[in-house]
């Protein structure tokens, strides 16, 4: 019985190329076909505006392929997985190894550590590109496609209270007394019934007056159905600076420790963060999920292909890493809801589907 808990150097990078390879194929395969579907559904939306063509569907793409590719590069370690253990099974290659004295375990290292670098791989890309084209693709469909102003930052449509009214901002740019406010709305409301809504291109925090400016406002009265021009307008008294840029937080177009800073402002303010933590915990759980997907997908390395069952035994291993991510959805849906604490809702499902893929592993091979 071979002790290593490697195979040797030559099986290693063996397997591991054929992992990466197989693994990166299905993923550029997938975010071809998503995005093409994805730009086909918004190309309208995005040509609606004057002045679009082909350059801003370019954009659209830039911006919205890291997401696909963030979101769908575990399914593709999943099936990259699958097809390549299947083809070494029907192959006879996993029968050479088990013969040769590998364990299962040490048939899986090579690929596990291949796994662990796809998730710090992608755990730097969410970091370093997801975030900001997340962001930015936001930033940009609040604008309906149009011109972002320059000076604005990533948070995008917040809503305030102002005592009965509500305040509804496009763009938010800046923090502290520094805000900038752009597309503002402000719907009066007087025993619950919409009276006027005021509009302005942009607005900003008066620090010595302790109040928000509009500039070239304008005045829509909702029984008579007429608009005039109200030019500076002044609001909110009681609203601060920090109840716009913490109205709505996008954990997916913020880095780690964006969300980190933007979670403790929140809990100083004495603000609800227990859906903010989970998404902060689910971004070191998410890319590692991996990691996982070698473990979940081992049954359909082994076994005799020629037993018929070699099909049945992929469809099991794309079936427990599915389950994987429909468990994990579930748990996050249920910490958003309070039901389960952050850190479970973000680590239970790693910590339970990898004990399921060790299980079924010793259970069937071991």
């Amino acid at each position: 019985m071979n002790l290593d808990f490697f195979p040797s150097r030559q099986i290693g990078l063996y397997m591991i190329r054929l992992f990466l390879t197989r693994t990166f194929a299905v993923l550029m395969l997938l975010v071809i076909v998503l995005q093409t579907l994805d730009l086909l559904g918004n190309s309208g939306d995005i040509l609606a505006y004057p002045g679009n063509g082909d350059a801003q569907l370019w954009h659209y793409v830039g911006l919205r392929a890291p997401q696909i590719v963030a979101r769908f590069l575990p399914f593709s370690v999943l099936l990259g997985t699958l097809v390549m253990l299947a083809t070494l099974n029907q192959n006879s290659e996993i029968i050479s190894m088990k013969a040769a004295g590998l364990s299962a375990h040490q048939i899986l290292a090579p690929l596990v550590v291949a796994a662990l670098g796809v998730s710090a791989i992608s755990f730097v890309f969410n970091e370093r590109i997801v975030a900001r084209s997340t962001a930015a693709l936001s930033a940009w469909e609040a604008v309906d496609y149009g011109p972002i102003p320059p000076d604005s930052g990533v948070k995008s449509n917040p809503w305030v209270r102002d005592g009965n009214n509500l305040v509804n901002a496009a763009i938010v740019a800046g923090r502290g007394t520094a805000v900038q406010l752009r597309k503002v709305q402000i719907y009066n409301r007087v025993n619950n019934s919409l009276t006027t809504i005021v509009q302005a291109p942009k607005g900003h925090y008066d620090a010595a007056d302790k109040s928000w400016v509009l500039e070239d406002a304008r005045q829509f009265d909702v029984a008579r159905g007429t608009v005039r021009d109200v030019g500076t307008v002044r609001f909110g008294r009681d609203i601060r600076p920090d109840q716009f840029t913490l109205a709505k937080v996008d954990p997916d177009g913020m880095t780690f420790s964006e969300l980190e800073a933007a979670i403790s402002d929140l809990h100083d303010a004495g603000r609800p963060t227990a859906e903010l933590e989970g998404s902060l915990w689910h971004k070191l759980s998410g890319p590692l999920s991996a990691l996982l997907m070698p473990i979940l997908g081992s049954v359909a390395a082994f076994g005799l292909a020629r037993s018929g069952q070699l099909f049945l035994r992929a469809v099991l291993g794309m079936a427990l890493g599915f389950a994987y991510f429909v468990a994990d959805n579930f748990s996050l849906a249920m910490g958003n809801l309070g039901a389960y604490p952050p850190v479970l809702a973000a680590w239970a499902p790693f910590f339970l589907f990898l004990l399921v893929g060790e299980t079924v592993l010793f259970r069937t091979e071991e």
